[in-house]
């Protein structure tokens, strides 16, 4: 299943909002007001959960300055990849687009994909505040 979030512009430079991305404890601000939990678990990774959604770990999987950014789930029973990619629009904006991959089977890839899909659009959405 892949799902991309809608492109936005940032008035931040890209290798800030790389940055930003790469530290972990950012993620508590574009997370959505129906956060139950977020909690840091180390300098790479974290763990977030959803109002009514089980907690999920996420961890730093990769990153090449200054345009992109790869996390993946921390638990193999769920195992997808949330990548940022970053494009330098000027020395003072860039764009992100997030993009979601993972491996589900049908019946969870009919639940998941709602909540999924609006949960990228919120994260995309509130990179203005990193």
């Amino acid at each position: 299943m892949n799902l991309d979030s809608p492109k936005v512009t940032v008035d931040k430079p890209a290798q800030y909002i790389f940055d930003a991305l790469t530290d972990v404890k950012n993620f508590e601000k574009l997370m959505p007001d129906n956060i139950a939990k977020f909690e840091v678990t180390g300098d790479e990774s974290f763990i977030f959960a959803l109002k009514g959604m089980p907690e999920i770990k996420l961890k730093l999987k990769e990153k090449s300055a200054p345009s992109k950014v790869v996390l993946g789930a921390a638990s193999e029973k769920l195992p997808f990849t949330l990548t940022g990619d970053i494009n330098s629009i000027s020395d003072t904006s860039s764009e992100v687009q997030l993009h979601f991959e993972g491996e589900f089977n049908a019946m969870m890839a009919m639940m998941i994909k709602g909540p999924i899909s609006k949960f990228i659009e919120t994260l995309a959405a509130n990179m203005h505040k990193l």
